[in-house]
């Protein structure tokens, strides 16, 4: 699984207190400890942190670039932010950008430019199941817009293997959601034979378990079972040590990794170098 590292995230108190001051020791130690835990990519998400959300992104882009050399992804749904973010990136170490949904209200043309940027740039791009009526409630829909989403990239010549289709996690606690995690995984099935080659599935994993109690628990199950179902990436909490033992315990289970008795020591060799 490619693991995405979520915590540069102004979500989170401390991310969101060093972005407004500005405070690199913070990012450096996120950036590094991120790193050296096994992710492939690091999330960046200025999220509420700065009433300039350009000028944080760079900010952040190039602090994170002061410290180590893991690929980046950019997180917003303004487009200007991710271009802000790409002038200051070294995209020669890989660039993922994140996050487009089919079309806006107030921009119907949003994919086209998320597309742009990431041919631009030899990125590969996340894309949400959202189109301008809002997050789908059933598994026809999300994969209705999936389906749209690589006809665009088909149609834009953007290689389909470097679409990555996230079909939006919902809080397993809020009133009727319950089913959502269910959905979910059928929609992955689906997403995975919408073309040859198929385009790559993640998802937000901590939004399934936003609010509950038990919150390491139902990550680490629904991501077992969302591995079964074949995603392929996801933004995730790499600080988890148990978590990530159940992702290579269900690559081994799944025959993606070779069973010994150090299979864990040797999973974590093989992803943190």
């Amino acid at each position: 699984m490619i693991a995405i590292g979520e915590r540069i995230n102004g979500q989170f108190d401390d991310a969101r207190k060093a972005i407004a001051a500005k405070d690199k020791k913070v990012i450096h130690d996120l950036a590094r400890r991120q790193t050296e835990a096994g992710a492939h990519y690091l999330d960046v998400n200025v999220g509420t942190a700065a009433a300039d959300q350009q000028a944080a992104m760079q900010w952040l882009v190039t602090t994170i670039q002061e410290t180590c050399r893991t690929p980046l992804c950019l997180d917003s749904q303004k487009p200007a932010v991710i271009k802000a973010g790409l002038a200051v990136a070294d995209t020669s170490m890989g660039i993922m950008l994140n996050s487009s949904p089919l079309d806006k209200k107030s921009d119907p043309n949003v994919l086209d430019t998320y597309i742009g940027m990431a041919k631009e740039s030899n990125g590969v791009l996340i894309t949400l199941t959202m189109d301008k009526e809002g997050v789908p409630q059933n598994v026809e829909k999300r994969v209705e817009i999936a389906a749209f989403i690589v006809g665009k990239a088909m149609e834009l010549d953007f290689p389909v293997d470097k679409l990555y289709i996230d079909p939006i996690v919902l809080p397993v606690n809020v009133p009727g959601a319950q089913t959502q995690p269910g959905f979910l995984l059928e929609a992955i099935r689906q997403i995975k034979i919408l073309n040859d080659p198929a385009p790559m599935t993640t998802l937000g994993l901590s939004n399934v378990s936003q609010g509950t109690t038990e919150r390491s628990l139902i990550n680490r199950i629904f991501l077992s079972m969302a591995l079964s179902a074949g995603l392929d990436s996801a933004i995730v909490d790499v600080f988890d040590d148990k978590l990530m033992d159940v992702v290579a315990t269900t690559e081994m289970l799944l025959n993606k990794q070779i069973y010994s008795d150090s299979f864990l020591r040797a999973y974590r060799a093989l992803h943190t170098g």
